[in-house]
């Protein structure tokens, strides 16, 4: 597996300063996502838990998924959670053409209609970017991200998801995990005892507006 940050360096969100990284803030707040919904197991286990600690997030969907689960699209929706779009077939920007990038992600906005975008893997070029940022009929704001919860990691187990988030939990953070088939494992682990040990260290949860 790739080498991969677990919290974003802040060499790297000067590069891109376009991107958002954290949200500006000195409230203690966090901010869930979740990438590459919606999953028939993973996103209701999701939805119950924000419920359950009545917490919002947000949701990264993945299109060719809302297609096949519209009812799990809807419910994230009617539950007063955020979405945005996350491309239609997960494409890596990086092996992709900006045409065919652009065209996937405007197939995805037919079904999820949002402003908010985060690339796949992380991976966009710059063309990539300039023209999402830009005037048009695929324009998004593209979210990256603070800190990465690694549950999409084989190696680790659900209790080092945790730790790997606890440790550096700060005001602002976007936290990324995935309501996917390959991170259940350890999202099913980490993410209700992260909520219950940062509401308990004072952070409260918001959706990305």
């Amino acid at each position: 597996m790739p080498f991969y940050f677990y919290q974003t360096p802040h060499w790297l969100r000067r590069c891109y300063p376009r991107r958002t990284w954290r949200i500006d803030t000195h409230e203690s707040i966090l901010y869930l996502t979740f990438d590459d919904g919606p999953h028939p197991t993973a996103t209701p286990f999701v939805l119950d838990t924000l419920a359950r600690f009545n917490v919002k997030a947000s949701f990264f969907c993945i299109g060719a998924n809302v297609v096949r689960y519209p009812d799990l699209y809807r419910r994230i929706c009617e539950e007063g959670h955020q979405v945005g779009n996350h491309t239609h077939h997960h494409v890596n920007g990086w092996k992709t053409s900006t045409e065919r990038y652009l065209a996937d992600i405007d197939k995805a906005s037919q079904h999820i209609k949002s402003a908010l975008f985060r690339p796949p893997y992380g991976r966009i070029t710059s063309n990539q970017a300039a023209a999402l940022l830009q005037n048009g009929p695929v324009q998004q704001k593209i979210i990256m991200w603070d800190l990465l919860s690694g549950d999409f990691d084989t190696r680790l187990s659900g209790e080092d998801c945790l730790s790997i988030c606890t440790k550096r939990l700060r005001p602002g953070s976007i936290i990324v995990m995935h309501d996917s088939e390959k991170a259940w494992p350890r999202l099913s682990v980490a993410l209700p005892l992260l909520m219950e040990y940062a509401l308990q260290q004072g952070y409260s949860f918001a959706a990305i507006e």
